[in-house]
Order: C-alpha cells, then structure tokens, then sequence
C-alpha cells in the first residue's frame, strides 16, 4: 500500500463568465506536498466574453472590476507552473478539468481526485455534498481571513484542499493508501467504481 502523501498535489478552483462553454475569470491553486497545505497562486483575468450577471451574483467578480485586468493568455506560462504536480483534486472536477484543458490547450491533466465523489464514498450519509455543506458540517473554514468568501477560487480552493486532507487523515491514525483514495481493490484488481472524475 502506498501512503497518499507519496505524491504531490494541486488544489484548483475555477470561477467562471456564466457563459457556455465558460470561460475562465479566476483560478486558484493550492500546493498540498508532504500531506501539507503549501503554497497558494491565484489569477484574476479578463475573460474573451463578458461575465454573465448570473455569474456576477454568485461570486461577485463584475466585468468592470476585470476590464483592465491581463487575459488568461498572459498568465498561462505561470498557471501551468502552479499545476505541475503528480495529482490534481477539484470539488466537482470535471467542471475546473474542462476549463483548464479548453484554455490550456496541449497540457495533460495529471491525475485526478475529485472531492465530490471522494467524499460521497468516504463520508457518507451527508444531507448535501455541496463544497459549502461540507465546510459547515466539517467547519473546514475555521481560522480562514474573513476577507475570503465562498463562491471565490481562493476560497473554494482552500477549503477543498482541507476537504481532500480531511478525508484522506480521517479514517485512523494512519493516513489512507493511494489505493484506497483510488478506490481499488487490495489486490491490485480493476474496479468497476475506479473513476476519479
């Protein structure tokens, strides 16, 4: 069995225009080395299409406030630096995962854990798996500044990456295997609910 700190991970969350395919107007990224919350990068950019007011009464972010702001294509070489790791973990993955590949073009996506589904197998009977309800069941914002706010990448990301070590410490005084994470079998066999994302 292979502890799950053995790889190194990066903890992304994506706000998004509202429009359809969206696009990206804030990311943020969390270092999780050593089984440790690291390091924190975030980007806000002005997106090819304007923000839905949708979008805006969600997270807040307006057009106005991101009209002078770079374009994803000026951040790209520093995004892709913030997601090299072995493992990439997103509450509802695919979501960040198909932004990220739409603007990153050539890059592989490592990996992926996806809290959502990590969490609906590990700690179940949950009355919501919703990020938010899990931060309050769990109260995984304690100690957070309180200029942070959810529905924000920075936000949403640090909680996820609590979320995922949460999960992944909980069980015993023993961390939890890769395999288990993985949801495979002990023996090495494939199984039928593997999916990561």
């Amino acid at each position: 069995m292979t502890n799950w700190t053995s790889l190194s991970y990066v903890v992304v969350d994506v706000e998004g225009n509202g429009q359809q395919p969206p696009d990206l107007v804030e990311l943020a990224a969390v270092r999780i080395d050593g089984g440790i919350i690291g390091s924190l990068s975030t980007w806000l950019v002005r997106p090819t299409y304007p923000i839905t007011p949708l979008a805006e009464s969600i997270h807040g972010i307006s057009n106005k406030q991101v009209a002078d702001l770079p374009t994803f294509d000026d951040v790209k070489a520093d995004v892709l630096r913030a997601l090299e790791a072995d493992a990439l973990v997103a509450h509802n993955a695919h979501v960040d995962v198909g932004v990220l590949q739409r603007k990153l073009g050539e890059w592989e996506c490592p990996e992926v854990f996806d809290t959502l589904k990590l969490s609906r197998r590990l700690i179940p009977h949950q009355m919501s798996y919703k990020l938010g309800s899990l931060v309050e069941a769990y109260k995984l914002a304690e100690g957070m500044p309180e200029a942070l706010k959810p529905h924000r990448a920075t936000y949403d990301a640090l909680v996820a990456a609590r979320l995922f070590l949460y999960m992944a410490n909980r069980s015993s005084a023993v961390p939890l295997s890769l395999e288990v994470l993985r949801n495979q079998p002990p023996d090495g066999g494939d199984s039928e609910a593997a999916t990561l994302f």
